[in-house]
């Protein structure tokens, strides 16, 4: 693996001592300064073009890129993409178009300028607004990275509340971010809500509420030919094992949940006032006896 190679795969820039420990001899470092590979970003850290300019920014602050600013780096969820520059810096002067947040206490990304999965969460918690920083922490458990108990007992004391609030909407699975926000507006509207329900003849459904209405949260996949068929397919299975059947895509669930929410309570009203029981009337088609 070649100098430029390597960095590329750091999102652009790396410390002088992991270059090292990589192989790359201090001969090899100046020549591809000198032959306009790299620069050296700083003492102590190499830089090739197109380098990631977030990394080239915290590397550049000596600090640690934090919160929403961070999560791109062990996968995820976001829900919008950060204005700001979220970084731990630790030194308490202020920058413009960086937010700053405390220091880091738990282990960190073990070559990038990035805090732990951990203080990640913890920042975010603390900083961003309640269905933001609950995506983060879901798609965290989700991954297995770590669990909502560890949170917790990090987050003593009466300033941190309302964070410990949002941990108690964390789902123990979600296979994607609709599923946990649709989950939490669904609760939030009183509604009995179960997740990922195995119905016969139709497989696992993605929300069942109060029993009778299945809620399908349709990603980008489900716009796919074939895949629009097994829905609609898995729609009549449902409709004939008597469940009524509502689906919603992203910017339902993210950008109108409202709307959704209403829907939905709708439907059920319709169908507690006995709109969608058995007909009374003969269809002309049927032959009279």
């Amino acid at each position: 693996m070649d100098l430029v190679e390597f960095l590329r795969l750091r999102h652009g820039v790396a410390r002088t001592l992991d270059l090292q420990r990589a192989g790359f001899t201090e001969r090899k470092l100046a020549a591809a300064i000198e032959s306009g590979l790299a620069t050296r970003l700083k003492r102590g850290v190499y830089a090739a073009k197109g380098a990631d300019p977030d990394v080239v920014a915290a590397f550049r602050l000596n600090a640690r890129l934090t919160c929403i600013s961070a999560a791109r780096f062990y996968g995820l969820w976001l829900l919008h993409k950060p204005p700001d520059l979220h970084l731990s810096c630790g030194n308490g002067v202020p920058a413009p178009a960086i937010i700053d947040h405390t220091s880091c206490a738990h282990p960190r990304h073990p070559y990038l300028p990035v805090a732990g999965v951990a203080d990640v969460l913890l920042h975010a918690l603390r900083c961003r607004p309640e269905l933001e920083s609950l995506v983060l922490v879901q798609s965290a458990v989700s991954q297995a990275l770590l669990g909502p108990d560890f949170l917790r007992s990090r987050l003593p004391g009466n300033r941190n509340g309302r964070a410990r609030q949002i941990l108690d909407l964390v789902l123990p699975r979600a296979d994607s971010l609709l599923e946990v926000l649709a989950h939490t507006h669904f609760r939030r509207a009183g509604l009995l809500v179960r997740m990922h329900v195995q119905l016969p003849g139709v497989g696992e459904v993605d929300c069942l509420i109060n029993g009778s209405l299945v809620i399908e949260l349709d990603g980008g996949t489900h716009l796919e030919g074939r895949q629009v068929k097994k829905d609609q397919y898995r729609n009549n299975a449902s409709m004939r094992g008597g469940f009524l059947v509502l689906r919603y895509y992203y910017s339902d669930v993210v950008h109108h949940p409202e709307k959704m929410v209403a829907e939905v309570l709708e439907v059920l009203n319709n169908r507690e006032a006995g709109r969608f029981g058995p007909s009374r009337w003969t269809p002309k088609w049927v032959a009279a006896s």
